[in-house]
């Protein structure tokens, strides 16, 4: 490895720098999770559990995970079956309209949703008969509700993809044998799907046992606490303690590992070849009558439920002068957005960091995760080592993003660190490229892997040097997901809030965290008005750049 090493120097240097950004704060978690009061402890994130209060915080979390998983497929089933097998596959616009509840701030879809529910709030408004479900909503259910309205897009995608590349051709020749529909959902459709849906359900059980939004809103409103709401108190609450912060963190890493395990061994048990060389037939079943209708019932009532509801609530709240007189005639203004254009604001500050930051680490996350995939599609000598820059550069995607937080923490703050970039903007920067390196990996490794290697064979023949080759083939060819990737680093780096919470120096906000501290504090109509400037911003960019990537196809 050694010689090998001294060949390559570039994968050499990018190891060393991904050890650096991920490995290294990800094992810092670990020891301090296992040396309490500086003594070795291996059992000591168990022992925690031994606290009531820790110990159902873990048990919230995994059951909370569960219970999101059971409603996101619950929501998600009909509409992917209404898509991938009937006529309804035609409307493509649905596709685009159901990513808007995923690429929402889940807090924000928390906040507006609260305030719709409250006493006194948006429904009891529009329609005082309903106010009776202001109780039934504050509590475990609603919470799993909104959680799952904000994700259930993902498992819809997963579940649409897998079932349009099942065809029609085995569902036919079980009818042929006399398979009633329940039979052949049983023994053909459901164990062709479950691979597939395995994987979006395990996903959606790490991003929902992960997410701080909603539990630190809703959640502590009804007094469900989760790990990561225990962590980020451990944290930023005195008295400070680390080495809980740190055994929660390894609790939740290693949950979310050992469901990763199990997803994985019952899906290798599960696969099945659905696509060969003769194709596949699919036969989409006409929607009509009752059945239409009630399917666009559906349909739109979803599309309320995931987008109207917190979308309205939040831009009415934005708008209004008192949050008293409610929905009423002459009660609304645009003052709280004039407030946060405002020079010298705390609104206009906070917006300009998550401008700055986001833009920065961007454009760092796309340099670098540009680099890791060319060397891994591209130039790494060796399949060992490539496999090892692949798996580093992606681990941040199925690793929570507190507890990767927190490694970072203690990595840039320990004494023995040379670069003093903790409590300035720079370690603001550095987050955000670590957690969010591997959209630009993933989307440029796909680009990379359908580009044959004669094209840049045939530079060379003639006469083109690697930065001439470098700059007019492989670049262009490159660009739609270097694009990609600065697009989603960007769009989520200026909405991140757990991360900007714990790690952002003092006296500096991001518009997540003015966001977070305005509902806290109950000037509600100032963070609303962030939110809605916050999702323009980011929606203007994100047609900015498709436009730039239409042009530059």
């Amino acid at each position: 490895m050694r010689k090998y090493f001294k060949a390559d120097p570039a994968s050499a240097g990018s190891v060393i720098i991904l050890v650096g950004l991920i490995a290294s704060p990800l094992f810092l978690v670990f020891l301090y999770s296992v040396h309490p009061n500086g003594e070795l402890d291996l059992l000591y994130p168990l022992r925690a559990l031994l606290s009531p209060a820790l110990r159902n915080a873990f048990l919230h979390s995994v059951m909370l995970g569960i219970s999101v998983v059971i409603c996101s497929t619950v929501i998600a089933a009909p509409i992917a079956f209404l898509m991938s097998k009937t006529t309804f596959q035609s409307h493509k616009w649905l596709d685009v309209i159901f990513l808007i509840p995923f690429m929402t701030p889940p807090y924000i879809s928390s906040m507006g949703w609260m305030m719709f529910m409250q006493k006194r709030g948006f429904l009891e408004q529009l329609c005082p008969g309903l106010s009776v479900l202001t109780n039934v909503f504050f509590s475990y259910g609603g919470m799993v509700l909104i959680m799952s309205l904000h994700i259930f897009p993902f498992i819809y995608l997963m579940m649409k993809n897998t079932l349009s590349a099942v065809g029609s051709q085995l569902e036919e020749a079980a009818t042929i044998f006399g398979a009633s529909g329940f039979y052949r959902m049983k023994k053909i459709v459901l164990p062709l799907v479950f691979s597939g849906y395995s994987m979006g359900a395990l996903l959606v059980f790490i991003k929902t046992i992960s997410e701080f939004g909603t539990p630190a809103t809703m959640g502590r409103k009804i007094g469900y606490a989760v790990l990561t709401t225990e962590i980020h108190r451990y944290v930023s609450t005195w008295p400070i303690s680390f080495e809980k912060a740190t055994a929660l963190s390894s609790l939740l890493l290693g949950t979310c590992l050992i469901i990763w395990y199990i997803q994985s061994a019952f899906a290798r048990k599960r696969q099945y070849k659905l696509i060969g060389g003769k194709g596949q037939k699919v036969q989409l079943k006409p929607v009509r009558g009752i059945w239409a209708v009630m399917s666009w019932g559906y349909l739109i009532l979803l599309l309320m439920m995931a987008i109207g509801v917190p979308y309205f609530s939040v831009i009415a709240t934005s708008l209004m002068k008192l949050r008293g007189y409610g929905l009423a005639y002459g009660n609304f203004t645009l003052a709280h957005y004039a407030a946060i254009f405002e020079a010298g604001s705390a609104g206009r500050k906070a917006l300009v960091n998550s401008l700055v930051t986001g833009f920065a680490a961007a454009t760092i996350a796309m340099c670098l995760g540009t680099w890791l995939a060319m060397l891994t599609v591209m130039y790494s000598k060796n399949k060992n080592v490539s496999r090892l820059i692949d798996m580093m550069s992606l681990l941040p995607n199925t690793v929570p993003a507190i507890v990767l937080t927190i490694g970072l923490m203690l990595f840039w703050n320990a004494s023995w660190m040379p670069l003093r970039i903790y409590n300035t903007p720079w370690i603001v920067i550095l987050t955000y490229v670590v957690l969010f390196l591997p959209y630009t990996v993933q989307y440029v490794k796909a680009d990379l892997i359908q580009i044959d290697a004669s094209l840049l064979h045939a530079g060379k023949v003639f006469g083109g040097r690697p930065f001439y080759v470098f700059r007019r083939i492989l670049l262009p060819l490159m660009l739609p997901g270097m694009l990609s990737g600065w697009m989603m680093t960007f769009t989520i780096s200026v909405r991140e809030l757990v991360a900007s919470l714990m790690i952002l120096p003092p006296n500096m906000k991001t518009t997540a965290t003015y966001i977070f501290s305005e509902f806290e504090q109950g000037d509600i109509s100032n963070g609303m008005a962030m939110a809605v400037v916050s999702v323009g911003v980011t929606t203007l960019v994100l047609i900015i750049i498709n436009q730039f990537k239409q042009v530059k196809e």
